[in-house]
């Protein structure tokens, strides 16, 4: 069931965002030199790895590791970059990660393929079973300000929760907490 209202809801959220992605797209070529979507090696259920379009908004050369981890995380980014992401307009693209069975709505966010301590604590709590998500009850609780073990914490509690009302509020809660930019460091 759940599959199948990922499958719906990103094809209709694909027809409804196709104009803003073009528009998107367009303004990351104009305004920085290299491709327009990123490609990322994230990990995904079993503790696969899958690669995850965004919206480029770091220069290209940038350190394939997590924004905190840079030293100046504000040297890298593109002219539109700060925008894309305290908008999550760079996560646009990750709807096919969605249609192509990859990620779903609702999960634990994908680690990066070297956050070696959160793929450890996820895998020894069994959340490595789960299909990643767009956004997830971390993200609704914190987001880049959370701290790794909480994180993993929070992906547990939703291993355990998890249900499809769950699912839509964790949905309706990250409208909120993306129209306000809130939790987004950088």
């Amino acid at each position: 069931m759940k599959r199948l209202l990922d499958l719906l809801l990103a094809l209709v959220a694909g027809i409804v965002l196709a104009v803003p992605a073009a528009c998107i797209a367009l303004l990351v070529r104009l305004t920085s030199f290299g491709p327009v979507l990123y490609w990322s090696d994230r990990v995904g259920a079993f503790n696969t790895i899958f690669r995850m379009p965004k919206f480029r908004t770091m220069r290209t050369g940038t350190p394939a590791v997590a924004t905190h981890l840079l030293t100046n995380p504000e040297a890298h980014l593109t002219p539109i970059g700060g925008m894309l992401r305290r908008t999550s307009l760079d996560e646009i693209p990750q709807l096919w990660s969605i249609i192509v069975g990859d990620m779903s709505f609702v999960g634990p966010r994908p680690a990066l393929f070297n956050q070696d301590d959160l793929i450890a604590g996820r895998t020894t709590r069994g959340i490595h079973v789960l299909t990643p998500g767009l956004t997830g009850w971390a993200q609704i609780n914190g987001r880049d300000e959370l701290a790794i073990p909480e994180k993993v914490r929070l992906d547990e509690e939703y291993l355990h929760r998890q249900s499809l009302v769950l699912d839509l509020q964790i949905l309706w809660r990250t409208f909120f907490k993306v129209a306000q930019g809130d939790g987004v460091t950088h």
